[in-house]
């Protein structure tokens, strides 16, 4: 209550006396200070959460700021959980509506997405590059529902996750080849099975002088390379235009001289522009929700035909067995472990007009 007193304080403060944040803050709390209600000793924690309350991200900050926690996720006030090495946790945090509504807000700010009864849902990337995913009522039945994804500070190369025995010999000396050769990769997996992490690993391993360009829905991909383009979808604005699609980004993409072309995650039919650019002799990458590699490919053929009525499956199956070289697929397991399960490489036999896989990572 002292925390949220003081924040109040300092909002009046600053609207009335024209102080900026931070000065205001400073006062506010040395009110609350002299009135006795705070020991001088927890002077410090107060004043860091009345900071966070006004400036920051509240009571969630802390979450944001622990380089352990993983995830972080609301489904009401008073239930705020994280994920940390796979193992989900109650953080014991209890929240208002209002409090979750205004960091919500301020999170938003900067990025431009709105967030309202026509819009109810929205993805964002933080200022940190952590992911925001928000859903409102009435698509929620009460409660906002809010997580947010967070990503290691450092991109883990293929040889780091070697060493977390993430990844064995062979396998590393299979990926590492698929990407120097230019192979068209399909990373596959379920939620938290380290899909974007196995990415950016593979992009990492690019050589320097080509030119990659990432189209996401929003910003996860991260490359330490000299030539690098990312971009992003946007929602359309109140009247309902301006909305930029990943099928208009991976069109663009083709006309901004790629040497690779990656897509954060393939759902829809951005799938058949997609397989139209790797048809065409240009390198990629991308990751699909699946639960095996079979399944991955099984998803691949049947996404593209959401495009329309003339995409069917006699153009789709044959293009995706003939333009796609490995299925990479990875999984958690129960511990919170993240590794990859198997690869396989992709072919199109045309006397049985199947696709067919064989396995690679075989020791």
């Amino acid at each position: 209550m002292l925390v949220q007193e003081a924040a109040s304080l300092a909002r009046k403060l600053a609207v009335r006396d024209g102080l900026n944040p931070a000065k205001a803050i400073h006062q506010a709390v040395d009110q609350v200070v002299e009135s006795g209600r705070v020991a001088a000793a927890n002077e410090l924690s107060v004043r860091a959460a009345v900071e966070n309350e006004l400036l920051a991200y509240g009571q969630l900050q802390s979450l944001l700021d622990d380089p352990t926690i993983e995830e972080i996720w609301i489904n009401s006030p008073t239930k705020v959980l994280f994920a940390r090495g796979g193992v989900s946790s109650n953080s014991g945090i209890k929240m208002t509506s209002d409090e979750i509504e205004n960091i919500v807000e301020r999170m938003l700010r900067p990025t431009g997405r709105r967030l309202d009864r026509s819009s109810p849902f929205v993805d964002a990337s933080l200022a940190d590059g952590s992911r925001l995913h928000v859903v409102i009522p009435d698509i929620t039945r009460s409660d906002w529902s809010l997580n947010i994804r967070k990503f290691p500070t450092a991109i883990l190369t293929l040889t780091n996750l070697l060493a977390l025995n993430s990844i064995s010999q062979k396998q590393f000396d299979v990926l590492r080849a698929s990407v120097l050769q230019g192979s068209n990769i399909l990373i596959s997996g379920a939620t938290q099975s380290g899909k974007t992490t196995l990415l950016c690993a593979l992009l990492n391993e690019s050589p320097a002088n080509q030119r990659i360009v990432t189209v996401e829905e929003t910003f996860e991909i991260r490359v330490e390379k000299p030539d690098w383009v990312a971009m992003q979808t946007r929602q359309p604005n109140l009247e309902g235009i301006g909305e930029v699609t990943l099928r208009r980004l991976i069109k663009e993409a083709l006309r901004m001289r790629p040497d690779r072309l990656v897509v954060g995650e393939v759902r829809e039919a951005e799938s058949l522009d997609l397989l139209i650019a790797l048809n065409s002799g240009l390198p990629g990458i991308c990751t699909i929700h699946a639960n095996s590699a079979a399944d991955a490919i099984t998803k691949l053929c049947t996404l593209p035909l959401l495009a329309g009525q003339n995409i069917t499956a006699d153009f789709v199956n044959p293009t995706v067995g003939s333009c796609l070289d490995i299925v990479v697929h990875c999984e958690m397991d129960d511990s919170g472990s993240r590794k990859i399960r198997e690869i396989q490489s992709v072919f199109w036999d045309p006397e049985y007009s199947k696709i067919t896989l064989s396995r690679l990572d075989l020791e």
